[in-house]
């Protein structure tokens, strides 16, 4: 058994064979095969090992006569690791003695020499362990024929296990055959993890160069409540995470009777708890869970879908989709917030190469250096707004200049709109992200100008803390409970007061049911969070009052350190809610 752990991003414990992408892109049909189909296997090994290697001969033959021997050598060193009697031996020992099938044999063994190589220390070896990949790839091929599956066309359920999954990918990731994912790259807030919350789809990211050592069709038992993934795990783990499923089930179905029950604390304060989005298909996933409305709809996805940009009626209609399902409930529509890096390559081509895309062109800094991109997604918001509840936000908003020239391009459209005769909403309340510290130092300022505000608490501790959330060299020092991030709310929230502007938190904390407490207890009213997390962050308020919420947050800001805010958040929630720690 092995144990990997990561960053939890998306809750669920699932258990289920795993589909190992990356180096390869094949699920292996079957572990076993039945004793009495071992020679018969076996044939089938050594007929795919004949045509592998005839393959090899001749690209070293083509290689040679195109370019030279020296680069044909290459394909040399394949061929002597192919015939390598130890690799042979291995994988018919796997064969005859285990009964693996072939797939699994070859796939389990030539992981296993890539593993080996990787953690000599020796970078030139470490390398090579590249070319095992390969010739996996290539035995598999040969072994499976046209039984390659792509993940849009999955036809059995599976774990995946990659390097990493681009938006794009998860995106298209179907809950009914993909049981849960976890690569080895990624943080808390990449849009990957994102996504993964909003197909409620349970994920670990961040764990690190692993999947060298993991064959597909493996058993892995997926913890998205606490990171880890086990790779071939013994009974009593298997036992645990029964368990562990059973308890979890209980829970979600005692917590949907509070759906359609108001989220107030046991002294009547009312606390508005909105949803996170991202497909307007998600609005059912707040609305049957009883969410106030939409605290953030994220945008970008419009964009990120395809290789072209959006238009104007692209925006309308998703937006009104998302309206009609809301009803008179608020939407916060937040414009465009991606890096050049991440837009289609025909608008990305406007743009200048981003050496660093989380401190270069991205969020509003993207979308005022390209007006007319701009204009078009804020036609289609003011538009969209007259058919419903909408308010509109912009992102990652760091001087008074930025929100200035944002809010002046947006009186703007509303003059084109005007002068077109096209039907508008002109008393749209204008917000703003505060998610760097620039803006909290400058909250009183902003708090003059501005309708409402929403931390993004995700890129806030980002910012203030200097650390990449999603390098995994660094994820440690990710820390919501770090108390700089408490006194950069705190001075939100003061700012706020005093003009009068209501505030939502709508990062990763406020979907985090131990932070409700210290939210709530520094004044907080407003809280967006992923649709799966609302019913649980519903039980903590109506088990709590406000002023012992007060007491908690007071305790909370004495403390020094972030392990010590959060560890003593983790007791008090065991202590209200003990059902919801897990």
């Amino acid at each position: 058994m092995q144990v990997r752990s990561g960053i939890a991003v998306s809750p669920g414990v699932v258990v289920g064979q795993a589909l190992v992408l990356g180096s390869e892109n094949f699920r292996i049909p079957k572990k076993f095969v039945v004793r009495d189909a071992v020679e018969a296997e076996i044939i089938r090994f050594r007929t795919a090992l004949d045509h592998v290697c005839t393959d090899i001969e001749e690209n070293e033959v083509l290689v040679a006569d195109k370019m030279g021997e020296r680069y044909a050598a290459i394909f040399s060193a394949h061929l002597q690791m192919a015939r390598d009697p130890k690799i042979v031996g291995e994988v018919e020992s796997l064969i005859k003695e285990s009964k693996y099938s072939p797939e699994y044999a070859v796939s389990r063994t030539l992981r296993g020499f890539a593993e080996q190589m990787q953690n000599l220390g020796d970078q030139y070896l470490a390398e090579r362990a590249l070319d095992i990949f390969d010739l996996e790839k290539r035995l598999l091929r040969e072994l499976l024929g046209e039984s390659r599956e792509e993940l849009t066309n999955l036809t059995q359920p599976v774990i995946i296990l990659a390097h990493d999954l681009t938006p794009g990918e998860t995106a298209t990731l179907d809950p009914k055959y993909v049981l849960g994912f976890a690569t080895e790259v990624g943080g808390h807030t990449s849009h990957t993890a994102i996504l993964a919350g909003a197909l409620e789809i349970p994920a670990v990211v961040g764990l690190g160069r692993c999947l060298a050592g993991v064959s597909g069709g493996e058993t892995v038992i997926l913890d998205g409540d606490h990171g880890q993934v086990v790779i071939d795990p013994d009974a009593p783990t298997f036992q645990r995470v029964k368990d562990s499923q059973a308890r979890n089930l209980r829970v979600s179905e005692r917590l949907e009777s509070l759906d359609n029950v108001v989220s107030a604390t046991q002294d009547g304060q009312r606390v508005h708890i909105y949803g996170n989005i991202e497909f307007p298909e998600e609005v059912e996933h707040c609305s049957k869970r009883g969410a106030d409305g939409v605290g953030l709809y994220r945008t970008e996805f419009l964009y990120l879908g395809g290789n072209r940009e959006p238009s104007e009626e692209d925006h309308f209609e998703a937006y009104c989709k998302v309206l009609k399902a809301c009803g008179d409930l608020p939407v916060v529509i937040r414009t465009l917030d991606i890096g050049a890096d991440k837009v289609p390559a025909r608008i990305r081509d406007r743009f200048a190469d981003s050496q660093n895309p989380m401190l270069g062109l991205r969020s509003i800094r993207l979308s005022l250096q390209s007006t007319p991109l701009f204009k078009v997604q804020l036609r289609a918001v003011l538009r969209a707004a007259v058919h419903g509840n909408v308010r509109v936000m912009f992102p990652l908003v760091s001087s008074l200049l930025e929100f200035r020239q944002a809010r002046m391009i947006l009186m703007d459209v509303m003059e084109d709109l005007e002068d077109e005769g096209i039907e508008f909403q002109r008393d749209l309340p204008i917000g703003m992200m505060m998610e760097v510290p620039s803006a909290v130092m400058l909250a009183e300022e902003f708090a003059r100008e501005v309708d409402f505000f929403s931390i993004g608490t995700n890129d806030l501790i980002q910012y203030t803390l200097a650390c990449d959330r999603s390098d995994p060299s660094v994820a440690h020092l990710y820390r919501s409970g770090d108390p700089s991030i408490l006194r950069m709310i705190q001075m939100v929230l003061k700012a706020a007061d005093k003009h009068g502007k209501p505030v939502t938190v709508c990062g990763q904390m406020s979907s985090d049911p131990r932070f409700i407490p210290l939210l709530l207890g520094l004044g907080l009213r407003n809280l967006s969070a992923t649709p799966h997390s609302i019913p649980r962050l519903k039980e903590v308020v109506r088990n709590i009052s406000i002023p012992e919420a007060k007491r908690i947050a007071a305790h909370a800001c004495t403390l020094d350190l972030a392990r010590d805010v959060e560890h003593y958040l983790l007791g008090e929630l065991g202590r209200i809610c003990p059902d919801l720690v897990v």
